[in-house]
C-alpha cells in the first residue's frame, strides 16, 4: 500500500472514530473543540510518522510519539468506538482488523 493511501486510510479511520466518540460523549453536532484538537494532534503525527511505511498501528509501534495526555484521550476514543465501529462503518473496520491479522502473520513467519 503506497504511504499515501496508508495516511489517507489513517485519517479516516481516526476522523471517524472520533466523531462517533464525540457524537456519543459529548453530544455535539460536528466535532466539539476538545475533539477537532485531538483530531488535528492525531493527524499531524500520523503525517510525522518515521515508520509508516512498516508499522501497522500506532499502539503496535515500539516509539510512542503521542504526549502521554493525547495517548489517554485517543485510547478512550478507541475503547469507546471501537466496538461500535461495526454499527457505523463496518468497511472501515474489517478493513482495519483485516490489515492487522495480515501485519501479525507477516510477523509470526
Amino acid at each position: 500500500m503506497a504511504e499515501s493511501e496508508k495516511h489517507r486510510q489513517e485519517h479516516l479511520l481516526l476522523s471517524e472514530m472520533i466523531a462517533l466518540f464525540c457524537k456519543g460523549n459529548h453530544k455535539s453536532i460536528g466535532l466539539c473543540p476538545e475533539c477537532r484538537v485531538l483530531l488535528g494532534y492525531a493527524q499531524e503525527r500520523s503525517e510525522k510518522c518515521p515508520r509508516m511505511e512498516t508499522k501497522t498501528f500506532c499502539s503496535a509501534c515500539e516509539i510512542h510519539c503521542y504526549r502521554s495526555d493525547m495517548r489517554k484521550q485517543i485510547r478512550n476514543v478507541m475503547r469507546y468506538s471501537g466496538p461500535r465501529m461495526l454499527f457505523y462503518h463496518p468497511i472501515v473496520l474489517i478493513r482495519h482488523v483485516l490489515t492487522g491479522k495480515k501485519e501479525k502473520t507477516r510477523y509470526e513467519i
